[in-house]
């Protein structure tokens, strides 16, 4: 499961689905790793991504997205997870019941990956943090319908490198980061 923090303002967003942005290199990275064509989910000329598309194909390759955030308050107006307030994170137990065969979590950035941590009963301290293309043993324990801990799985969380443009790796080592990932579970 991709987790992402949360999305821009609704003025950035060209489509109504995870990483809305035009500018954001996410669906170019997918559309370059599953189809070596970075304009594989995009409009035409347009500058929009399709959703439906990203769906299916997000749907046929078993692949889930969900926002490490919930609620959140964004300082300046822009996209930037580094002015990024969070109110309220991911409720974990909520999606991972709706997704009980999720393995592997995935985040695209340190902001998510953090939030994802401090979710856990025993968060690590920062200096054990997954660095970029680092995975790391995720002991999440959920809360089942009696209110009682269980495991959900052995997962496994990954941080790859950001999406965003403003993040500074280029496009094709970006995509080699998730080639690498999606190679490294089965994926591709």
């Amino acid at each position: 499961m991709m987790m992402g923090t949360f999305p821009p303002t609704a003025d950035k967003w060209a489509m109504p689905f995870h990483y809305p942005n035009f500018y954001n290199d996410m669906w170019r990275i997918y559309g370059s790793v599953f189809f070596d064509d970075v304009n594989y989910f995009r409009v035409e000329e347009e500058k929009r991504f399709d959703p439906e598309r990203i769906r299916t194909f997000m749907f046929e390759r078993g692949i889930a997205s969900c926002p490490t955030v919930k609620q959140a308050i964004r300082e300046t107006g822009n996209a930037s997870d580094k002015n990024l307030t969070v109110v309220t994170p991911v409720d974990l137990d909520n999606i991972l019941s709706q997704v009980p065969k999720v393995q592997t979590l995935f985040t695209t950035g340190g902001k998510a990956t953090e939030v994802l941590l401090n979710l856990l009963a025993e968060p690590p301290a920062k200096s054990k943090y997954p660095k970029t293309n680092q995975g790391m043993d995720y002991p999440y324990q959920w809360q089942n319908d009696n209110n009682q801990n269980a495991d959900v799985n052995n997962l496994t969380l990954y941080r790859l490198p950001s999406t965003s443009r403003a993040y500074p790796l280029a496009l094709d080592k970006k995509v080699a980061a998730y080639k690498d990932f999606f190679k490294k579970i089965g994926k591709l």
